[in-house]
């Protein structure tokens, strides 16, 4: 390696970024900000946002995750999923941490932290047991992770979400407090929400995405498209992203601006699951010896949760209004921040815990000392031969 690329590879992570990207918690917190601001101010603004529906969810909110999701799926090698489908260690820690650990993780933080907050309680468990499909993606795409592996482990959360979410919703909200001697609730879950949910949130932009790679490799060869390509449509994400949070607060911020000690009451548990869930995968992953790229990926899918459709639910069930539905609300509230700080986490864990290893600081799937594959010029690390 040259004097300058080790420079290059020793300078700070953060110096290795685009203005975008470095500053991306700033603009985060300012798209939630003015989300909330929003919200207040212009009288009708939510129920005009909230007019035209997708399922459940809002039309602005739908084409933002689109738009976000989109971009990222474009950039997975999808002929390189087969050694994901491959690795029994991933696939078995994803289910393991995503189906078991999770919801029960959630379960025990409600009633832990939350005993006297039925409503808020109810509708923690509902967050626990939706599964990332979507903003997942781009954490992942962030801290270098794995994004063949994320594609297939949120595929199989997606099968799994359709199957498993009315049968755990009954079991933790019904089956286990009994058990427990704790009170109970009753909820029925919508099938047609879920299914629609996955359909369009993960189905479109994963088919869009599939056919700009294969198309857009066959016409100008794999090297053209990711120098030439991907470039162009890489910032989008981030774009669909910041969208997607300023109409989310839009339509939600009454709520969360009105009842301050109740999203602080929420807060807790929420901040306490992510950290541990996302630990869990990071542990979990270093012990199996998966790498920092695979690893990353494990802790993401871990800790990420498909809000939509827990704020779709809970509204669907318990009204625009309940307890419930503002417990989902939180939930991104709390996740995106802590989520965006996590992948500082992961590129700092990374450099420190997995030292030699190539994918601490190359996106999978990078050959060259410098790539415009994430949108902007990334200095990394060359492969070990």
């Amino acid at each position: 390696m040259s004097t300058s690329s080790t420079a290059i590879t020793d300078a700070p992570v953060l110096k290795k970024l685009s203005t975008l990207d470095r500053f991306l918690p700033v603009w985060i917190i300012a798209a939630m900000a003015l989300g909330l601001l929003l919200g207040r101010l212009i009288p009708g603004l939510a129920e005009g946002l909230d007019a035209v529906k997708i399922g459940s969810v809002s039309l602005p909110i739908a084409i933002g995750l689109l738009v976000m999701m989109y971009p990222v799926l474009a950039k997975v090698r999808y002929n390189e999923t087969g050694r994901v489908t491959g690795d029994r260690r991933l696939l078995v820690s994803s289910l393991v941490l995503n189906w078991v650990v999770g919801p029960a993780l959630m379960f025990a933080l409600a009633w832990l932290l939350l005993p006297d907050l039925p409503e808020y309680r109810t509708g923690l468990i509902i967050v626990g047991l939706a599964r990332c499909i979507a903003m997942v993606l781009i954490w992942n795409d962030l801290a270098c992770g794995d994004r063949e592996a994320a594609a297939v482990l949120v595929a199989i959360n997606s099968v799994f979400q359709v199957v498993a979410f009315g049968a755990l919703g009954w079991f933790y909200l019904q089956v286990l407090p009994g058990w427990l001697g704790l009170s109970t609730t009753s909820a029925g879950f919508s099938v047609g929400a879920i299914v629609i949910s996955v359909l369009v949130f993960l189905g479109i932009p994963l088919l869009a995405g599939f056919l700009t790679r294969t198309l857009g490799e066959r016409r100008l060869g794999r090297e053209r498209y990711e120098s030439r390509v991907l470039p162009r449509i890489g910032p989008w994400a981030l774009y669909g992203l910041l969208f997607t949070i300023v109409v989310l607060f839009a339509l939600q911020g009454d709520q969360i601006t009105s009842r301050p000690w109740d999203v602080a009451r929420i807060a807790l548990p929420l901040l306490v699951y992510f950290a541990i869930t996302f630990a869990l995968g990071f542990v979990l992953g270093r012990a199996l010896r998966l790498g920092y790229a695979k690893t990353t990926t494990l802790g993401f899918t871990a800790a990420g949760n498909n809000f939509e459709l827990a704020i779709a639910v809970a509204i669907g069930t318990f009204g625009v209004t309940s307890g419930q539905a503002l417990a989902g609300v939180v939930g991104p509230l709390i996740e995106v921040p802590v989520l965006v700080a996590l992948v500082y986490v992961a590129l700092w864990a990374g450099r420190r815990f997995f030292p030699g290893d190539p994918t601490a600081t190359v996106p999978v799937g990078a050959t060259a000392d410098t790539t415009k594959e994430f949108g902007h010029d990334r200095p990394i690390r060359p492969r070990a031969e």
